[in-house]
């Protein structure tokens, strides 16, 4: 989860902090772990109302302890009594209308038990990455297109060629968003992993994490950084209407969180894994992770110390690639911890989800947060686990880093429409 480096920075300068932090220095909330407003169509479930422009609401107090003392049951590794288990994916048979898109997969969609599960013998930071994933629900998703691969930067290049569009972390932060910060604070940038030269305590995600003025999607470390030769890898310093803007122009859209999930299982049923049961079958990498100590050392045993190639992974059964670990990846939905537990309390099965009314986040109230799937190179089962399926991330949707990208999707069936009714009317893109 991160925070976002605007509202941050905002929120610290008005306790007048030190002006380094009025940069925006601030933009994470967790390595783990985003804003479309909207309501959920076709879903059987009531949520808060959400203001318009989505700020977060808290849930009543009741549902608040209620939630509370769930999760406090699962820290103690301990199971709600009758929690829901797995029930087996029911596919849809109906074919595509139209032909495949070039770089895409037909995923049939279907109804499918949606959350995480920790698997046997796992460990306290496997278990704390399924605590906003359950309880398990049945959901059902109609048919879609989805990008084999996360979009690359060669991609991404195309568009901001034909379009000029600058991304968030390459635009200055506006004055009046900052009151009170120093003009030369007010610099372009983006948040980058910097691994420390030495083992600390995992209770300040500040230790491997700052801001770095220059950072963005053509400089992923920083200005000194850059992406010759790297056509194929995933694009990253991405904020969500960056991922917006790309998918309008490529006649696309970010895929709904339960789109993301049901595609991720490619068909498969309660698997913890993209690929199985197995983190590692037959002692073979199947995602690219982080290994070694975190976060001082990444030892790169699956061959990469960062980023690697959209296709170097064996692709799920549905023919897509990195679904687990690489970079995060944008979906639409806002993010709750609370939203499974009002889906599952409706009964039934819910259509095509679209996530919650509203944003919020009681590790930080007032952020405007959307989910992030998928996981990272950064994920380890010493700090951030969240490569298994079904569990989710979080993050500022005015934010990029250096471990966050994103893949479209392609409606052909009622959603199409749907969805189209739902995007926020946006400006003309930003040009240089």
């Amino acid at each position: 989860m991160k925070t976002s480096k605007r509202s941050a920075s905002k929120r610290k300068t008005k306790r007048k902090a030190p002006p380094y932090i009025l940069v925006g220095v601030l933009l994470i909330a967790a390595v783990a772990v985003a804003i479309v407003i909207r309501k959920p169509v076709n879903a059987t479930v009531a949520v808060p109302a959400a203001s318009e422009d989505g700020r977060d609401t808290p849930p009543a107090e009741n549902a608040k302890a209620d939630t509370e003392k769930h999760d406090a049951m699962q820290h103690d590794g301990q199971s709600s009594k009758n929690e829901p288990a797995f029930q087996p994916t029911v596919l849809n048979t109906a074919k595509p209308s139209i032909a495949t898109p070039v770089g895409m997969s037909w995923i049939p969609g279907g109804e499918f038990s949606m959350g995480a599960q920790a698997p046997a013998g796992t460990n306290d930071v496997g278990m704390k990455a399924t605590y906003d994933s359950r309880p398990i629900h049945r959901v059902y998703v109609d048919g879609f297109y989805m990008d084999k691969t996360d979009v690359t930067n060669a991609e991404f290049a195309r568009f901001v060629k034909a379009t000029g569009y600058v991304t968030v972390a390459e635009r200055k932060p506006r004055a009046e968003d900052y009151p009170g910060a120093p003009p030369e604070n007010l610099v372009a940038g983006s948040v980058v992993f910097t691994p420390p030269d030495h083992p600390v305590s995992l209770d300040n995600y500040f230790q491997w994490w700052r801001y770095v003025p220059g950072a963005d999607w053509k400089h992923p470390q920083g200005p000194s950084s850059n992406i010759v030769g790297k056509d194929d890898y995933p694009v990253v310093q991405i904020a969500y209407e960056d991922a917006q803007a790309y998918a309008k122009w490529a006649g696309k859209r970010l895929p709904t969180e339960a789109e993301w999930e049901f595609a991720a299982r490619g068909g498969l049923t309660g698997k913890p894994y993209v690929w199985g049961d197995e983190f590692r079958p037959h002692q073979h990498w199947m995602a690219n992770t982080h290994e070694g100590h975190f976060p001082d050392t990444n030892t790169a045993e699956d061959g990469y110390v960062g980023t690697s190639p959209v296709k170097h992974f064996a692709p799920n059964n549905y023919g897509l690639y990195d679904m687990a670990g690489n970079v995060w990846q944008w979906t639409s939905d806002w993010y709750r911890p609370d939203y499974y537990k009002q889906l599952s309390a409706q009964g039934g099965v819910t259509r095509n989800p679209q996530g919650p009314d509203s944003s919020w986040d009681p590790s930080e109230p007032g952020h405007k947060k959307k989910v992030h799937r998928g996981g990272s190179y950064l994920c380890t089962d010493q700090y951030c686990s969240r490569y298994m399926l079904g569990t989710r991330g979080k993050g500022d949707a005015d934010t990029g880093t250096n471990h966050l990208g994103f893949r479209c999707v392609k409606a052909v069936g009622p959603n199409a429409s749907m969805m189209a009714a739902k995007e926020l009317q946006k400006p003309a893109f930003p040009k240089s």
